[in-house]
Protein backbone atom coordinates (compact mmCIF):
# COMPACT_ATOMS: atom_id res chain seq x y z
CA UNK A 1 0.00 0.00 0.00
CA UNK A 2 1.27 3.22 -1.17
CA UNK A 3 2.02 5.89 1.75
CA UNK A 4 -0.16 8.89 1.84
CA UNK A 5 1.03 12.25 2.81
CA UNK A 6 -0.81 14.33 5.47
CA UNK A 7 -3.24 16.76 4.35
CA UNK A 8 -4.04 19.76 6.61
CA UNK A 9 -7.34 19.38 7.45
CA UNK A 10 -9.57 22.32 6.68
CA UNK A 11 -11.10 23.15 9.97
CA UNK A 12 -7.17 22.99 10.67
CA UNK A 13 -6.84 25.59 8.47
CA UNK A 14 -9.71 27.71 9.35
CA UNK A 15 -8.70 27.93 12.73
CA UNK A 16 -4.84 28.71 11.68
CA UNK A 17 -6.57 31.76 9.41
CA UNK A 18 -8.95 32.87 12.48
CA UNK A 19 -5.85 33.13 14.77
CA UNK A 20 -3.69 34.90 12.74
CA UNK A 21 -6.52 37.31 12.13
CA UNK A 22 -6.66 37.56 16.42
CA UNK A 23 -3.14 38.16 16.39
CA UNK A 24 -3.17 41.12 13.92
CA UNK A 25 -6.37 42.71 15.73
CA UNK A 26 -4.48 42.45 19.40
CA UNK A 27 -1.61 44.92 17.43
CA UNK A 28 -3.69 48.59 17.93
CA UNK A 29 -1.03 49.86 15.67
CA UNK A 30 -1.88 48.05 12.82
CA UNK A 31 -5.64 48.23 13.22
CA UNK A 32 -5.59 51.61 13.15
CA UNK A 33 -3.26 51.79 10.02
CA UNK A 34 -5.70 49.81 8.17
CA UNK A 35 -8.74 51.63 9.45
CA UNK A 36 -7.07 54.51 7.53
CA UNK A 37 -6.11 53.26 4.36
CA UNK A 38 -9.87 52.15 3.82
CA UNK A 39 -10.83 55.44 4.86
CA UNK A 40 -8.31 57.16 2.23
CA UNK A 41 -9.60 54.82 -0.31
CA UNK A 42 -13.58 55.73 0.46
CA UNK A 43 -12.45 59.28 0.42
CA UNK A 44 -10.30 58.77 -3.27
CA UNK A 45 -12.58 56.61 -4.91
CA UNK A 46 -15.86 57.01 -3.73
CA UNK A 47 -15.62 60.58 -2.49
CA UNK A 48 -15.45 62.66 -5.70
CA UNK A 49 -18.74 60.71 -6.53
CA UNK A 50 -20.28 62.22 -3.48
CA UNK A 51 -18.47 65.50 -3.61
CA UNK A 52 -18.95 66.35 -7.32
CA UNK A 53 -16.07 69.24 -8.68
CA UNK A 54 -14.52 71.00 -12.08
CA UNK A 55 -11.05 69.50 -11.68
CA UNK A 56 -10.29 70.35 -15.61
CA UNK A 57 -11.30 74.17 -16.20
CA UNK A 58 -9.76 77.14 -14.40
CA UNK A 59 -12.03 79.31 -12.57
CA UNK A 60 -10.54 82.67 -11.88
CA UNK A 61 -12.92 84.08 -10.16
CA UNK A 62 -12.48 81.36 -7.48
CA UNK A 63 -8.41 81.96 -6.67
CA UNK A 64 -7.04 81.04 -3.45
CA UNK A 65 -10.71 81.25 -1.79
CA UNK A 66 -9.78 80.72 1.86
CA UNK A 67 -11.90 77.23 3.54
CA UNK A 68 -15.11 77.84 4.05
CA UNK A 69 -18.98 78.29 2.32
CA UNK A 70 -18.96 76.32 -0.93
CA UNK A 71 -15.05 75.31 -0.65
CA UNK A 72 -14.71 73.13 2.70
CA UNK A 73 -10.98 73.21 1.75
CA UNK A 74 -10.60 76.52 -0.13
CA UNK A 75 -9.23 76.69 -4.33
CA UNK A 76 -5.96 76.74 -5.12
CA UNK A 77 -4.48 79.03 -7.58
CA UNK A 78 -6.21 78.52 -10.66
CA UNK A 79 -9.64 78.27 -8.99
CA UNK A 80 -9.96 74.64 -8.08
CA UNK A 81 -11.39 73.21 -5.29
CA UNK A 82 -8.57 71.90 -2.95
CA UNK A 83 -10.76 69.17 -1.42
CA UNK A 84 -12.06 67.55 -4.73
CA UNK A 85 -8.18 68.08 -5.97
CA UNK A 86 -7.19 65.96 -2.32
CA UNK A 87 -9.53 63.25 -3.41
CA UNK A 88 -8.61 63.31 -7.14
CA UNK A 89 -4.90 63.62 -6.20
CA UNK A 90 -5.44 60.46 -3.69
CA UNK A 91 -6.68 58.55 -6.15
CA UNK A 92 -3.58 58.51 -8.14
CA UNK A 93 -0.88 58.67 -5.09
CA UNK A 94 -2.80 55.37 -3.62
CA UNK A 95 -3.86 54.06 -7.47
CA UNK A 96 0.04 54.17 -8.25
CA UNK A 97 1.21 53.32 -5.21
CA UNK A 98 -0.54 50.23 -4.96
CA UNK A 99 -0.09 49.16 -8.31
CA UNK A 100 3.61 49.93 -8.70
CA UNK A 101 4.28 47.84 -5.16
CA UNK A 102 2.41 44.83 -5.91
CA UNK A 103 4.14 44.72 -9.63
CA UNK A 104 8.08 45.11 -7.60
CA UNK A 105 6.90 42.10 -5.40
CA UNK A 106 5.67 39.93 -8.45
CA UNK A 107 8.98 40.42 -10.36
CA UNK A 108 10.85 40.87 -6.77
CA UNK A 109 9.26 37.44 -6.10
CA UNK A 110 9.85 35.64 -9.37
CA UNK A 111 13.66 36.51 -9.55
CA UNK A 112 14.71 35.89 -5.73
CA UNK A 113 13.10 32.28 -5.73
CA UNK A 114 14.62 31.67 -8.83
CA UNK A 115 17.81 33.11 -7.91
CA UNK A 116 17.76 31.18 -4.35
CA UNK A 117 16.54 27.66 -5.83
CA UNK A 118 19.15 27.78 -8.48
CA UNK A 119 22.12 28.66 -6.95
CA UNK A 120 25.89 28.16 -8.02
CA UNK A 121 26.82 30.45 -10.58
CA UNK A 122 23.22 31.28 -11.49
CA UNK A 123 22.42 32.49 -7.91
CA UNK A 124 25.82 34.80 -8.11
CA UNK A 125 24.77 36.38 -11.58
CA UNK A 126 21.37 37.31 -10.57
CA UNK A 127 22.02 38.39 -6.87
CA UNK A 128 24.97 40.82 -8.50
CA UNK A 129 22.31 42.55 -10.56
CA UNK A 130 20.41 43.25 -7.53
CA UNK A 131 23.46 44.40 -5.63
CA UNK A 132 24.43 46.82 -8.59
CA UNK A 133 20.69 48.13 -9.16
CA UNK A 134 20.28 48.47 -5.25
CA UNK A 135 23.83 50.72 -5.33
CA UNK A 136 21.96 53.43 -7.65
CA UNK A 137 19.36 55.14 -5.74
CA UNK A 138 15.67 54.33 -6.79
CA UNK A 139 14.97 58.56 -6.99
CA UNK A 140 17.68 59.13 -8.89
CA UNK A 141 16.91 56.29 -11.82
CA UNK A 142 13.46 58.54 -11.26
CA UNK A 143 14.42 61.68 -11.62
CA UNK A 144 16.34 60.45 -14.78
CA UNK A 145 13.62 59.05 -16.56
CA UNK A 146 11.19 61.67 -15.94
CA UNK A 147 13.57 64.04 -17.58
CA UNK A 148 13.89 61.78 -20.67
CA UNK A 149 9.91 60.95 -21.03
CA UNK A 150 6.90 62.71 -19.25
CA UNK A 151 5.51 59.62 -17.52
CA UNK A 152 1.53 59.48 -17.21
CA UNK A 153 -0.44 57.29 -14.73
CA UNK A 154 0.48 53.54 -16.21
CA UNK A 155 4.02 55.48 -17.08
CA UNK A 156 4.86 55.73 -13.31
CA UNK A 157 3.53 52.38 -12.17
CA UNK A 158 5.63 50.43 -14.63
CA UNK A 159 8.91 53.26 -13.91
CA UNK A 160 8.41 52.56 -10.15
CA UNK A 161 7.87 48.76 -10.53
CA UNK A 162 10.82 48.28 -12.05
CA UNK A 163 13.02 50.12 -10.18
CA UNK A 164 11.72 48.71 -6.44
CA UNK A 165 12.11 45.00 -6.93
CA UNK A 166 15.53 44.65 -5.57
CA UNK A 167 14.20 44.81 -1.61
CA UNK A 168 11.90 41.91 -2.36
CA UNK A 169 14.18 39.58 -4.37
CA UNK A 170 16.89 39.86 -1.07
CA UNK A 171 14.22 38.64 1.03
CA UNK A 172 12.49 36.07 -0.74
CA UNK A 173 15.60 34.53 -1.76
CA UNK A 174 16.73 34.71 1.89
CA UNK A 175 13.44 32.40 2.62
CA UNK A 176 14.25 30.54 -1.03
CA UNK A 177 17.42 29.13 -0.08
CA UNK A 178 15.88 27.95 3.65
CA UNK A 179 12.95 26.69 2.22
CA UNK A 180 14.45 24.14 -1.02
CA UNK A 181 16.53 22.30 1.56
CA UNK A 182 13.12 21.06 3.17
CA UNK A 183 12.37 16.95 3.12
CA UNK A 184 8.65 18.17 1.03
CA UNK A 185 10.91 20.02 -1.21
CA UNK A 186 13.44 17.34 -1.62
CA UNK A 187 10.91 14.51 -2.16
CA UNK A 188 9.34 16.33 -4.94
CA UNK A 189 12.51 16.46 -6.70
CA UNK A 190 13.24 12.53 -6.21
CA UNK A 191 10.11 11.55 -7.87
CA UNK A 192 10.22 13.92 -10.86
CA UNK A 193 8.81 16.85 -9.92
CA UNK A 194 9.73 20.05 -12.09
CA UNK A 195 11.67 23.17 -11.04
CA UNK A 196 9.23 25.10 -11.70
CA UNK A 197 6.30 22.78 -9.65
CA UNK A 198 8.84 22.82 -6.67
CA UNK A 199 9.11 27.05 -7.05
CA UNK A 200 4.81 27.56 -7.31
CA UNK A 201 3.43 24.70 -5.16
CA UNK A 202 5.79 24.49 -2.46
CA UNK A 203 8.88 27.88 -2.29
CA UNK A 204 6.25 30.72 -2.87
CA UNK A 205 2.95 29.31 -0.70
CA UNK A 206 5.31 28.91 1.85
CA UNK A 207 6.71 32.32 1.59
CA UNK A 208 3.64 34.10 1.72
CA UNK A 209 4.59 35.99 4.79
CA UNK A 210 7.76 37.27 3.73
CA UNK A 211 5.74 38.27 0.30
CA UNK A 212 2.94 39.86 1.79
CA UNK A 213 4.87 41.52 4.20
CA UNK A 214 7.56 42.95 1.71
CA UNK A 215 4.61 44.07 -0.66
CA UNK A 216 2.92 45.89 2.19
CA UNK A 217 6.40 48.16 2.75
CA UNK A 218 6.84 48.57 -1.07
CA UNK A 219 3.44 50.17 -1.25
CA UNK A 220 4.49 52.87 1.53
CA UNK A 221 8.24 53.04 -0.39
CA UNK A 222 6.48 53.83 -3.77
CA UNK A 223 3.66 56.64 -2.45
CA UNK A 224 6.83 58.45 -1.20
CA UNK A 225 8.52 58.07 -4.19
CA UNK A 226 5.36 59.34 -6.16
CA UNK A 227 5.38 62.42 -3.84
CA UNK A 228 9.06 63.05 -4.43
CA UNK A 229 8.71 63.11 -8.40
CA UNK A 230 5.93 65.21 -8.31
CA UNK A 231 7.11 67.54 -5.39
CA UNK A 232 10.31 68.29 -8.36
CA UNK A 233 7.70 69.06 -11.02
CA UNK A 234 8.51 65.22 -12.98
CA UNK A 235 5.42 63.27 -12.29
CA UNK A 236 1.66 63.09 -13.74
CA UNK A 237 1.35 66.59 -15.79
CA UNK A 238 -1.62 69.26 -15.25
CA UNK A 239 -5.18 68.53 -15.27
CA UNK A 240 -3.76 65.18 -13.21
CA UNK A 241 -2.40 65.20 -10.11
CA UNK A 242 -1.34 63.65 -7.11
CA UNK A 243 -0.13 64.80 -3.17
CA UNK A 244 3.02 65.24 -4.27
CA UNK A 245 1.73 67.42 -7.29
CA UNK A 246 -0.20 69.74 -5.09
CA UNK A 247 2.54 70.30 -2.19
CA UNK A 248 4.65 71.64 -5.05
CA UNK A 249 2.03 73.64 -6.82
CA UNK A 250 0.87 75.33 -3.49
CA UNK A 251 4.63 75.88 -2.31
CA UNK A 252 4.55 79.38 -3.63
CA UNK A 253 2.01 80.10 -0.99
CA UNK A 254 3.31 78.84 1.93
CA UNK A 255 4.38 82.15 3.09
CA UNK A 256 1.05 83.73 1.84
CA UNK A 257 -1.04 82.52 5.15
CA UNK A 258 -2.69 79.91 2.58
CA UNK A 259 -2.16 76.91 4.77
CA UNK A 260 -4.36 74.94 2.87
CA UNK A 261 -2.53 74.53 -0.32
CA UNK A 262 0.21 72.97 2.29
CA UNK A 263 -1.47 70.96 4.97
CA UNK A 264 -3.95 68.85 3.59
CA UNK A 265 -1.89 66.69 0.86
CA UNK A 266 1.16 66.96 2.87
CA UNK A 267 -0.34 65.25 6.31
CA UNK A 268 -2.37 62.79 3.71
CA UNK A 269 0.96 61.48 2.81
CA UNK A 270 1.98 61.00 6.09
CA UNK A 271 -1.08 58.87 7.57
CA UNK A 272 -0.86 56.81 4.32
CA UNK A 273 2.88 56.02 4.65
CA UNK A 274 2.67 55.69 8.11
CA UNK A 275 -0.69 53.51 8.07
CA UNK A 276 1.14 50.96 5.83
CA UNK A 277 4.56 50.75 8.05
CA UNK A 278 2.76 49.57 10.96
CA UNK A 279 0.06 47.32 8.62
CA UNK A 280 3.39 45.91 7.65
CA UNK A 281 5.21 46.20 11.29
CA UNK A 282 1.36 44.32 12.52
CA UNK A 283 1.82 41.55 9.33
CA UNK A 284 5.26 40.35 10.04
CA UNK A 285 4.38 39.99 14.07
CA UNK A 286 1.15 38.18 12.83
CA UNK A 287 3.60 35.65 10.86
CA UNK A 288 6.43 35.71 13.22
CA UNK A 289 6.32 32.11 14.47
CA UNK A 290 8.65 33.11 17.57
CA UNK A 291 6.02 35.04 18.76
CA UNK A 292 3.07 32.35 18.40
CA UNK A 293 1.94 30.68 21.98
Amino acid sequence: MSAVLPVTPPVEAAAGYRHSVRRFARNRLAVAGLVVVILFLLFSFLGPLLYSTDQTHTNLTQVNLAPGGAHLLGTDAVGHDELGRLMYGGRVSLLVGLAAGILATVIGTLWGAIAGYAGGWIDAVMMRVVDAGIAIPALFILLVVSAITTPDTVGLILILGLVSWLVPSRLVRAETLTLKNRDYVLTLRAVGGTHGRAITRHILPNSVSTIVVAATFQVADAILLVAYVSYLGLGVQPPSTDWGGMLSAGLTAAYSGRWWLIVPPGLAIILVVCAFNAIGDGLRDTFDVRGRG
